[in-house]
């Protein structure tokens, strides 16, 4: 027994944007996109992928502003058709393939990269109180 695209969990949760993260790269190099995850989208207009060609270094990935680029999901698929059937994934997708295979293959021991804000925990009291000639009335 088949299911559609819209009866399977592992698609169609996460489908808003129609933008995604590539490495420059893949543009700058003409390298093809060999890893890629979908993380929950920052915005409407963000799928959540990330696109990777596999050589990037540590280095490479620490200034994703002048590194990575905002790209149309069409052009990605443009350059690669593979690509089309796996962006219907949901959030938490990780995939990747080899030099030597174009077969696609999901990876499962990945961690995706978030977001993490800066929080400090404590127990001590005292700096949560507030004294009234500390405020502004």
């Amino acid at each position: 027994m088949t299911t559609s695209d819209t009866q399977n969990p592992e698609t169609n949760q996460t489908k808003n944007g129609y933008l995604v993260l590539a490495s420059r790269m893949i543009f700058d190099e003409k390298l093809p996109v060999r890893f890629m995850y979908k993380t929950v989208p920052e915005h409407l207009n963000d799928t959540g992928w990330r696109l990777y060609t596999g050589y990037e270094a540590p280095e490479y990935l620490e200034d994703d502003i002048a590194n990575m680029a905002t790209v149309p999901m069409d052009k990605i698929t443009n350059l690669d058709p593979s690509l089309q059937s796996l962006l219907e994934y949901n959030a938490g997708t990780v995939w990747e393939r080899t030099p030597d295979c174009t077969e696609w293959q999901r990876v499962y021991d990945f961690k995706i990269p978030t977001a993490s804000p800066d929080v400090e925990i404590t127990n001590d009291l005292g700096r949560f109180s507030v004294k009234e000639e500390d405020l502004d009335i």
